[in-house]
């Protein structure tokens, strides 16, 4: 698998070491993708609920949707990167937006013959696009500047990706849920016909909303056709490996990259299954009480809690070890997991949602740790990691299938033991064995 996964020619920098300022430009356009998928993404949680109540599904046939969603980071990593080496990133880029805005036209056929199984469809093709976009654009952007400040970097980009994630439930809320869902006991006491012809227009409300991402994603993709990316220099990769130490022959020889790509498998997970089940879990009258599209417009909580502490996680990550805010962040997120499923109405619920916070700056620091010193396999590494992210497929099934067994209130064990696991790796799991790594002018 040795070159098989990012494009291996990183852009060239300065002699200090600094971007030129053309790439702040370019860190611009980077910015805009980070937050057009973080806003797809987080439309999951509004259509899980939506959904459930379509299609009548308990919790782990809900959780389908991440399922379908995040398998395509798994199938379709290695793929888009090889899409990256042959086209560029710049052209990798339109391709994804493209992928993207069809997945998204999907929706429509979908809704019209109210198919589960098209719905799950359509979510694979959108994700697949967003993969590509993600392969191309994260390892980009750690390398646009010195390897130290590399988390820092990630982290204020992906404070924008937050900022889609905390208004994709307003328009969610808005437009998907704008009716009130009723419940399992009101649908059965419904004739039939009437009940097929609600649940027909329930299904019928995600078209509009998709129909204009679609547009808004094409119209992206040719703007950025238009645009000037940086090109990407062969020679800047064998000049950045000159000099490496003896090493693994591929980046599956890392122990640090591999416990990484766990890290970013738990992470992922644990984020996203939270996110999933928070409009339902708010739902709970021992929780909140609250109906679905009041519990949606409190997922910006959550996910605008990331974006604060994106922002706010930038400078600590300059002047602190990054392994070490990492394991601090992951450990008060256990906390207030723990917390959640120890009490019960506004403390659980003001728990649960606080956890976005110190969400933030977990994934751009377990990527930035786990490829550093992998030199000229860097790029299959960071491969590697973009893999890993199926976490948001598996782990949220497998926390439905709890939850449908010991109920929605206990099933955050889950999370938890993923917040323990990112602990683990901040304070030892980043680092790398002896030997294993290139000189600090290529990390």
């Amino acid at each position: 698998m040795a070159g098989s996964s990012l494009p291996s020619a990183p852009p060239q920098v300065s002699a200090t070491g600094n971007p030129p300022r053309s790439y702040f430009g370019a860190l611009a356009v980077l910015s805009t993708l980070f937050f057009m998928w973080g806003f797809i993404t987080c439309l999951n949680d509004v259509i899980i609920p939506h959904l459930k109540v379509v299609f009548d599904l308990n919790y782990a046939q809900a959780m389908m949707i991440q399922f379908a969603f995040f398998t395509a980071y798994f199938v379709v990593s290695l793929p888009s990167s090889q899409i990256v080496r042959r086209v560029g990133y710049k052209n990798g880029i339109i391709i994804g937006l493209v992928v993207v805005g069809l997945g998204c036209l999907a929706f429509y056929p979908a809704a019209a013959v109210r198919s589960y199984a098209i719905f799950l469809l359509a979510l694979f093709i959108l994700a697949s696009g967003i993969t590509l976009l993600q392969v191309a654009a994260n390892p980009f952007v750690a390398i646009l500047g010195k390897p130290e400040t590399a988390s820092a970097r990630l982290t204020l980009t992906q404070a924008l990706n937050s900022l889609g994630t905390t208004l994709a439930p307003f328009f969610g809320s808005a437009l998907i849920l704008a009716t009130v869902a009723k419940s399992a006991d009101e649908l059965k006491a419904m004739a039939p016909a009437a009940r097929e012809a609600y649940r027909l227009a329930e299904a019928a409300s995600v078209q509009k909303p998709y129909l204009g991402l679609a547009i808004t994603l094409f119209i992206l993709a040719g703007a950025i056709a238009w645009s000037k990316l940086p090109k990407i220099s062969a020679s800047a990769e064998a000049a950045g490996h000159e000099g490496e130490t003896a090493g693994p022959k591929s980046a599956f020889g890392y122990r640090h990259l591999m416990l990484g790509a766990v890290a970013i498998f738990v992470y992922v997970g644990g984020e996203v299954a939270i996110g999933s089940f928070l409009v339902n879990y708010l739902k709970e009258p021992a929780i909140a009480g609250l109906p679905e599209k009041v519990g949606a417009t409190y997922l910006p909580y959550y996910w605008g809690g990331a974006m604060v502490g994106r922002f706010l996680g930038t400078p600590l990550l300059r002047y602190f070890r990054p392994g070490r805010v990492l394991a601090l962040f992951a450990c008060i997120a256990c906390i207030l997991v723990v917390t959640t499923m120890a009490t019960s109405g506004s403390v659980a619920m003001w728990s649960v949602l606080a956890i976005g916070l110190f969400n933030s700056i977990m994934f751009p620091t377990i990527f930035t740790l786990a490829i550093a010193r992998l030199g000229k396999h860097t790029s299959q590494g960071s491969g590697i990691l973009c893999m890993a992210i199926v976490g948001g497929a598996l782990v949220p099934v497998i926390q439905g299938a709890i939850a449908d067994r010991i109920g929605i209130h206990h099933c955050f064990i889950i999370p938890a033991l993923c917040y323990l696991y990112i602990f683990w790796y901040g304070i030892k799991g980043h680092v790398p064995r002896k030997g294993q790594g290139a000189v600090a002018a290529s990390t």
